[in-house]
């Protein structure tokens, strides 16, 4: 998730508010001389985009720069009734199988079926619990949808069940079923769907670590403990261990991108969880968000801002986690385009990064213990340019039994692509 603008992470913006303002001077003859600035040429006209289906022919779809992926369809913001996009989650029911794509908005959080993924159907929205704002997230447990904001007072934790989307819509304002109140603002939200817990990163609790919440029944969240000992959390995946370190399998770890280094934590104790690592790696700019592999022996971490501050490519982190206490720096994978890596997951030997104007990146790799990361597949969800700005893909759900991805672009809403 994109940082906020109540804590460090608004260190991201200021590199863009730079930009714009040495624009502004540029453009109004700051620099001084005689006369007035020429007239720069007139830019291109944006690329005509369709909303599909459309298969990827030639490099393109509807518009969309792609390879290895067609364009199911395109859910624009005006559908979903808000003016920007964020994070993006998703739902299997049960009951039948049907797919739910469940976007985080500018203000509140939409609910889209993909019965049929070329002819997706918006069912409704849960509004903000109090005002709109650029950070939500979501995620899923026991069909239900825990969601969070940043930077949006009392909001709390929405609690709201998945099964009330059977047959429902269009376009339902829905109400959540419980409002947790023991934070406020919150960045991000993780859950461990094995243990039935949610950690609140980033909130105004916890001294922004982990705010511990047991969800084991589902509708009535309860504090289960803090961990605020290492600095502020800005997101975290947390796992039920099964990994290659015997000293802690068994234990509910927790690995966490907390801005300035990394931290890896045992919470099995929610009253007393043990920080067994802390550490940071070359280039450091903004420690963004992580991922483990399948075998939890690799970890993949993505900074948000070494690309504008260091001048890299699209840099993808890999660490070797098999000795928890002891992690190590393998080397950062550099991607074809400058663009911001944001959100990413593994689904088998792929990683799909939503990397902001280059659009979703899909990675094959092998044995990590060397550089075996090779681009497979995308979609350029910002045709216009490939910069170093925070434009385009938000986030990426690559978890659907049917194989399709869907992707949140912050300007233009929803995308469901396909192999």
């Amino acid at each position: 998730m994109a940082m906020s603008a109540t804590r460090l992470r608004s260190a991201a913006w200021l590199p863009w508010l730079l930009v714009v303002f040495t624009t502004s001077l540029v453009g109004c003859g700051g620099g001084g001389g005689n006369g007035a600035a020429p007239n720069p040429p007139p830019a291109p006209p944006p690329p005509v985009l369709g909303t599909g289906p459309a298969a990827c022919v030639n490099g393109r779809a509807d518009g969309y720069a792609c390879g290895g992926l067609r364009l199911r369809k395109h859910v624009g913001l005006a559908a979903l009734g808000a003016t920007a996009a964020n994070d993006v989650w998703g739902w299997v029911d049960p009951g039948d199988g049907t797919e739910y794509a469940i976007v985080g908005l500018s203000n509140g959080t939409g609910f889209v079926r993909l019965a049929d993924p070329d002819n997706p159907a918006v069912v409704g929205r849960l509004p903000t619990a109090t005002v709109s704002s650029a950070w939500r997230d979501v995620k899923v447990a026991q069909n239900h949808a825990y969601i969070v904001a940043d930077n949006v007072g009392n909001h709390g934790m929405q609690v709201f069940d998945l099964t009330r989307l059977r047959g429902a819509g269009p376009n339902v304002v829905f109400a959540a079923d419980v409002d947790y109140g023991d934070f406020g603002s919150a960045h991000n939200i993780a859950i461990n769907e094995a243990s039935n817990f949610a950690y609140a990163v980033g909130s105004d609790t916890c001294g922004g670590g982990l705010h511990m919440i047991d969800i084991g029944i589902a509708n009535n969240p309860t504090f289960a403990g803090c961990h605020g000992t290492d600095g502020d959390t800005h997101d975290a995946q947390c796992v039920d261990y099964t990994g290659p370190d015997a000293d802690h399998v068994g234990k509910e770890i927790c690995f966490n991108s907390n801005e300035n280094h990394v931290v890896i934590v045992d919470v099995t104790n929610k009253g007393a969880p043990v920080t067994l690592a802390s550490f940071v790696y070359p280039n450091l700019g903004f420690v963004h968000q992580n991922w483990l592999t399948e075998d939890q022996r690799f970890m993949f971490l993505g900074d948000e801002l070494d690309e504008q501050q260091r001048g890299f490519n699209t840099r993808t982190l890999v660490f070797d986690v098999q000795n928890l206490d002891a992690p190590v720096f393998l080397y950062g994978h550099s991607g074809p385009t400058p663009a911001v890596d944001h959100n990413m997951y593994v689904r088998g030997k792929l990683l799909y990064q939503a990397n902001y104007t280059a659009g979703l990146r899909v990675l094959e790799f092998g044995n990590l213990g060397t550089d075996t990361l090779t681009e497979v597949a995308y979609f350029d969800t910002r045709p216009e340019d490939d910069s170093a700005s925070f434009n385009g893909a938000w986030s990426v759900y690559p978890f659907f039994p049917s194989g399709v991805v869907a992707i949140s672009d912050i300007q233009r809403g929803l995308f469901l692509v396909s192999p």
